[in-house]
């Protein structure tokens, strides 16, 4: 397998017959801390150039991170078994953009063979991947696809044997047991001893952005922001007319007329003066409402997460109340107490204890439910809070890697006294990055709340 291409080399190699006309002189868009309000909406690619990109990424991961992740957990063979319409999380993510599911069974082996030499990558399977893996199974000369696994492996003689088995981790959890009691009745007695969890490397291949992921993650962002500023707009919204599930149902219509998927269904809430909690549903957005919405994309198959805040204008009103815009701030402030307290090697639940325990210090009232983001949109690797649970939970016990990517999701709630001291949940959320030393926002974020006129 020859090397992959570097993260400039996969853009440059798009080139100008790539890319849509509209884009030809389009610059990539870098990461900044800065969001810029109502963004236009970049260009998207038709798909054809999606799945040349989406090749050349994956091939540049299966190169370079595979090496890395076996060794770091002293792995020398990692078997993954997915079956047609039962996808293996793990394996969805390392078939070509061609082969979008797995078919009949398909089997990927992994091994490191050592001393510096490259890693295997073979399919046991009857389709070939888009050349990604090695084919390595006949069937007329061996019929049966679990012996022709058992025989590939007997020959490594592998000192481990990875299976994805986790009972704490979803994404490492893909061997099902029919699979595993296949996959045991044909591998050698003496090998069995050798059988251990994969859920290291599962967790490490999914949780990991490469540069070239990071080179696209910005734009990716960028057309979710744009639909949120296309919905939080008058384009969108008629107050007095329009109904919140209006205009989550606006978010599904766009995205369909983009091309694009969303990975859960768009929220959309109003908080008003006088009325406890979030209205959803049928009701009609007013003047003076403040609304929430939820919203994620999934696009070059990079996964967004982001929570915004609006104000409907009032008549003569010119901004949001002070105590709404203080409101939003807070959550900023609580924001960056949990970028912060980001650590290579520390926990999810020891990140989540010393960012509560800073901002109650700060005088605040908050919330934090931080997860990754990337191939998943609740994506691999430890949580830092959840919404119905502020302690430390087995989920957030994993450490805090380098090169990996965050939705930032939180909430703070303040009395707001224009609205005769109510409590309001400022809930936000924004996708961002952690190089190792700092955290970064990919596309910025939300620090002054969008506003809707209703004149």
């Amino acid at each position: 397998m020859r090397q992959a291409n570097t993260g400039a080399a996969i853009l440059a190699g798009l080139a100008l017959a790539s890319v849509p006309a509209s884009a030809h002189d389009s610059a990539p868009i870098a990461m900044s801390e800065t969001e810029q309000p109502a963004p236009a909406l970049p260009p998207i690619l038709p798909p054809r150039e999606r799945a040349a990109l989406e090749n050349r990424i994956l091939a540049e991961r299966l190169e370079t991170l595979i090496p890395q992740i076996m060794r770091a957990e002293g792995i020398d063979l990692w078997l993954l078994v997915a079956r047609e319409y039962f996808e293996e999380p793990v394996v969805a993510t390392m078939l070509d953009a061609e082969n979008m599911h797995a078919r009949r069974r398909t089997i990927l082996i992994f091994h490191d063979p050592g001393e510096g030499k490259p890693v295997e990558r073979l399919t046991v399977s009857r389709y070939g991947l888009g050349g990604l893996f090695a084919p390595s199974w006949n069937p007329n000369e061996q019929p049966d696809q679990w012996q022709a696994v058992a025989e590939i492996i007997a020959t490594r003689d592998p000192a481990k044997i990875a299976i994805n088995t986790s009972d704490l981790y979803q994404f490492a959890d893909g061997m099902t047991l029919s699979q595993h009691d296949r996959f045991m009745s044909a591998l050698p007695a003496e090998l069995h001893h050798r059988v251990v969890s994969g859920e290291g490397l599962a967790i490490r291949w999914l949780e990991t952005r490469t540069p070239s992921e990071m080179e696209l993650y910005p734009g990716i962002v960028r057309i979710a922001h744009a639909v949120i500023g296309e919905a939080f707009s008058r384009k969108v919204i008629t107050p007095g007319v329009t109904t919140a599930s209006q205009v989550q149902w606006w978010y599904r219509d766009r995205l369909l007329q983009l091309g694009l998927d969303p990975w859960f269904h768009p929220s959309v809430a109003i908080q008003r003066q006088g009325t406890e909690g979030m209205l959803e549903g049928d009701v009609v957005i007013r003047p003076g409402d403040l609304l929430w919405t939820d919203f994620g994309i999934t696009y070059l198959r990079l996964n967004t997460d982001t929570q915004h805040l609006a104000y409907v204008l009032r008549s003569g009103e010119t901004e949001a109340p002070a105590g709404l815009r203080v409101g939003l701030a807070n959550s900023n402030r609580v924001q960056d107490f949990l970028t912060r307290a980001f650590k290579v090697g520390r926990s999810g639940n020891e990140t989540l204890a010393i960012a509560r325990a800073d901002a109650i210090a700060a005088g605040l009232d908050p919330s934090i439910y931080t997860h990754p983001i990337g191939h998943h949109g609740h994506g691999a690797g430890p949580a830092i809070g959840f919404w119905d649970n502020q302690k430390a939970d087995p989920r957030g016990e994993g450490p805090i890697r380098a090169n990996t990517a965050w939705s930032i999701e939180l909430t703070s709630y303040a009395a707001v006294p224009e609205w005769g001291g109510q409590r309001v949940d400022f809930r936000t959320e924004e996708d961002a990055f952690f190089d190792g030393t700092s955290v970064r926002y990919i596309d910025g974020r939300q620090t002054e709340i969008t506003l809707i006129p209703s004149d």
